[in-house]
C-alpha cells in the first residue's frame, strides 16, 4: 500500500476507530469518471472531495462525481460574496488540509475545516472516497462517510 494511503488508514483508524478498506488502482482514480471505472460503480457512487475558498476560509465539499458544485449556492450557505468562493489553490489545501488534490480524503485532514456533504450522496449503500492519493479510494456507507467527517447535509449542486 502506498504510505500516503497507510497514513490515511492509521489516522482513521486512530482517530475515529474506523478500519479502512483501500483499493488502490494503479490506473489512477483522479478524477470521479477514473474512480468509478476503476471500481466498476456508477459515477454517482464517487465522494469527491473538494476544497473550496470562502472568502479566506478553506472548506471541504464532499460531492457526488455525478454533480457539480454550484459555487453561488455554496456561498449562499457560507453567507458570503458568490465572488468570494473558488477553488483552493493546490498549495494551499496541501498545507492547510494535508493532502495533495485527487487525493483528498473526507476526513483525517491535517486542520479543522468544515466539512459539507452533498445530500445525493445519501441516495446510495456505499460510496467511494479518495484514500490519500490518486490511486487509492475505500468503500463507505454515506451516512458512516457523513459523521466521521462531522459534516453538515446541504444543497450545493448545480441543478
Amino acid at each position: 500500500m502506498h504510505r500516503r494511503a497507510r497514513e490515511f488508514a492509521d489516522a482513521a483508524n486512530e482517530r475515529y476507530g474506523f478500519e479502512v478498506t483501500v483499493e488502490e488502482f494503479p490506473e489512477g482514480t483522479k478524477t470521479a469518471e477514473d474512480a468509478a471505472a476503476a471500481v466498476g460503480c456508477d459515477v454517482s457512487q464517487i465522494a469527491s472531495s473538494l476544497v473550496f475558498d470562502a472568502d479566506g476560509s478553506l472548506v471541504v465539499v464532499v460531492t457526488s462525481g455525478a454533480n457539480r458544485v454550484d459555487e453561488r449556492r455554496l456561498a449562499d450557505h457560507l453567507g458570503v460574496s458568490p465572488a468570494a468562493v473558488s477553488m483552493a489553490d493546490p498549495e494551499r489545501i496541501r498545507d492547510v488540509v494535508g493532502w495533495a488534490i485527487g487525493g483528498v480524503p473526507p476526513f483525517c485532514h491535517a486542520s479543522s475545516l468544515p466539512v459539507l456533504f452533498d445530500e445525493t450522496l445519501t441516495t446510495h449503500d456505499t460510496v467511494w472516497a479518495a484514500a490519500g492519493t490518486p490511486e487509492a479510494v475505500f468503500p463507505v456507507d454515506p451516512s458512516e462517510l457523513r459523521r466521521l467527517a462531522d459534516a453538515d447535509v446541504v444543497a450545493v449542486a448545480e441543478e
